[in-house]
């Protein structure tokens, strides 16, 4: 679990491909205190560690992730959005982010106000559906809070208000206007919409009979 408030940004050191499925291997300060099996937000999406070295680890992409992430255009020197997962002492800074991404959204433009760089993103009607003006929205794993949202034919365009230190500390601020990014929606959301709809859609939980072929022999 994580919170959206980004700890660092890391570095791609080296992308092993094999199809699509990938192993990232991402430079960061905290490498060293790492442990083997622990979760890191990259870019919003939950990888676990496999490998540490003294200023790296190495982590797997599954096909899946290349598909439905924009992890899939990573490359070597690419910076990334690090996060560390939320420990059960900490101060919950941002919202509850899961790092399980809903899928991609494109960056529209920035807008400069005062303090502020306004960015606006694009994303689909099944994303847009659970993003709402002054609710929460992982974008790249930074929390934000949505400040805008407008229907544009079959899509949602919607804004954040970045403050400079989120602006100069994410890679926000080197995305350059179509750059796909990572979205999360808040889950409150999407478990409310589920329950709501579930009597509607009923799953059929009884076992098949041959489910239990071969476990009739157990006490």
């Amino acid at each position: 679990m994580f919170t959206g408030i980004v700890e660092e940004l890391g570095s791609v050191s080296q992308i092993t491909q094999n199809g699509s499925s990938l192993v990232l291997e991402l430079n960061c300060s905290f490498a060293r205190e790492l442990t083997l099996g622990e979760s890191v937000a990259v870019n919003g999406v939950c990888l676990t560690v496999t490998n540490i070295t003294p200023s790296s680890f190495s982590a797997d992409v599954t096909p899946e992730t290349f598909r439905r992430t924009s992890l899939n255009i990573l490359s070597s020197g690419s910076p990334v959005n690090l996060e560390r997962a939320m420990k059960a002492d900490g101060r919950f800074g941002g919202h509850i982010v899961s790092g399980h991404i809903d899928g991609c959204g494109r960056l529209v433009k920035t807008e400069k106000e005062e303090n502020a760089v306004n960015v606006y993103f694009c994303a689909s009607s099944k994303l847009g559906r659970y993003i709402i003006e002054k609710g929460s929205v992982a974008i790249d794993g930074i929390s934000l809070t949505v400040a805008s949202l407008t229907k544009d034919g079959q899509d949602y365009v919607f804004s954040v208000a970045v403050i400079p230190h989120t602006w100069e500390n994410t890679i926000l601020s080197k995305k350059n206007t179509g750059a796909p990014v990572n979205i999360e929606c808040d889950m409150v959301g999407k478990y409310i919409e589920h329950f709501m709809n579930f009597e509607n859609n009923p799953a059929d939980d009884s076992i098949p009979q041959d489910f239990m072929t071969g476990f009739t022999s157990f006490h």
